[in-house]
């Protein structure tokens, strides 16, 4: 059976095949001359099918086990390589579309169990409290343990409405927790933006879609409209458990920065992988500083916009150190409607530095805490305490939402610095 017979041009720098599957770039791969076959390694593994067929305790398809044997060749090389099948694969070609049924989470393989790479903004899983790190044990009442990436995303997947309990270990607890998520459509809004204090931006990047870079353009300049069309003094830019996707969108927001010098470069075994990604000219900011947020659910996508701001000096990276995936894979389809998710290259930041299983390190480095507001209760009396003052005949509705947007910066303590940062960079400037 030929696995290259047809070949999808599609490059990802997703996190990871997960609950949702994103793909991106565009490469062909070419089959490479096959060197001659392992005659010892086939003929043990024709006994060993044998053997299953005549004496396993049911009876088994042949179409069955050479499905399994496939799975079980990809899933030995990596945690990103897998098999598709038809539904899988169509699965993905939903995902990158930015809408479609599940959790909203970016998973992947860990010591036989699901690793939940992020939870995704505003989905089941991210209301229902699922976090970075949390190794998926059971899904309702199915072990996880000698499941297969896809048939563990197959489970997690299922009709809008219906329930499922994840079972998982994290950090810090110490028996398992049980939580129970109810599926829905999964509808990821790329980007995000709002004005932090007058002049200062924020932009939040979800995901790497198709349209995310023409997405950010268009936030820059809702931003600036706030502003009089006058040019920001600073942006925020969060990557915060960012899963990735695609590959091409990650260099459109690099560029949107950038005047020239490299964004990323990939390097493979195949011709058609090796890469390389270049800045044009014109910086949407002018030159305004920019503080790029990261942590450990900030991967791959997320990973090459983090390194190449940082390389070139553009931005100051702030958080925890991401994620650590440094590879790239290739989508190969196959004639029976299936597909392989091949790792086929490695990328590099500007500098030459791969990030694989490090992650990008922040300039600079900020513990993982919580705040809260604290009510002071001898605060010195202000003319609003007074009896009978008078009302501020201004608009109270732009007070009330300076309020409400302080309260959720104040509550967000790696934005808070982000903002004080940008505004002690423009005092030295």
């Amino acid at each position: 059976m030929s696995f290259l017979r047809k070949t999808l041009p599609v490059l990802t720098a997703g996190a990871v095949f997960g609950v949702m599957l994103s793909i991106g770039g565009m490469v062909w791969a070419e089959k490479e001359p096959q060197s001659s076959l392992p005659l010892d390694d086939l003929r043990a593994f024709s006994e060993v099918f044998g053997q299953i067929k005549a004496s396993y305790v049911e009876e088994i398809s042949d179409h069955d086990l050479l499905e399994n044997a496939i799975k079980g060749m990809l899933t030995g090389l990596d945690p990103h390589s897998t098999y598709l099948d038809k539904k899988a694969f169509k699965d993905l070609q939903e995902g990158t579309r930015g809408e479609f049924g599940g959790l909203g989470i970016e998973v992947g393989m860990e010591d036989g169990f699901v690793k939940v790479i992020t939870p995704i903004d505003d989905t089941p899983a991210f209301k229902a409290g699922v976090e970075a790190g949390d190794l998926v044990i059971r899904l309702d009442e199915k072990p996880v343990k000698g499941m297969t990436l896809s048939d563990a995303v197959k489970i997690m997947r299922g009709k809008p409405g219906t329930d499922i309990v994840l079972t998982i270990i994290r950090d810090g607890e110490t028996r398992p927790l049980k939580i129970s998520i109810t599926r829905d459509i999964i509808k990821v809004v790329s980007v995000k933006n709002r004005m932090l204090e007058p002049g200062y931006g924020y932009v939040r990047i979800a995901s790497f879609q198709t349209r995310t870079g023409a997405n950010l353009l268009e936030a820059i300049s809702a931003l600036k409209k706030e502003t009089d069309n006058a040019e920001l003094k600073g942006l925020v830019l969060d990557l915060r458990n960012n899963p990735g996707g695609l590959l091409n969108a990650a260099v459109s927001v690099s560029d949107a920065f950038l005047t020239d010098g490299l964004i990323v470069y990939t390097e493979g075994r195949i011709e058609h992988s090796k890469m390389s990604f270049k800045a044009t000219p014109e910086d949407v900011l002018k030159g305004a500083p920019i503080v790029v947020l990261v942590n450990g659910g900030s991967a791959s996508a997320s990973e090459i916009v983090a390194g190449a701001l940082q390389d070139h000096k553009r931005a100051v990276i702030m958080g925890q150190q991401s994620f650590g995936k440094g590879s790239v894979q290739t989508i190969l389809q196959n004639n029976k409607g299936g597909a392989v998710k091949l790792t086929t290259a490695r990328y590099f930041t500007p500098s030459g530095r791969s990030i694989q299983a490090e992650g990008i390190t922040p300039d600079v480095s900020l513990l993982k805490v919580k705040l809260e507001r604290l009510d002071d209760d001898f605060s010195s009396v202000k003319e609003k305490d007074l009896s009978k003052h008078l009302a501020n005949p201004s608009g109270s509705e732009e007070a009330k939402k300076a309020k409400k947007e302080q309260v959720a910066l104040s509550n967000d303590y790696p934005l808070n610095e982000a903002l004080n940062l940008l505004k002690g960079i423009n005092i030295l400037r």
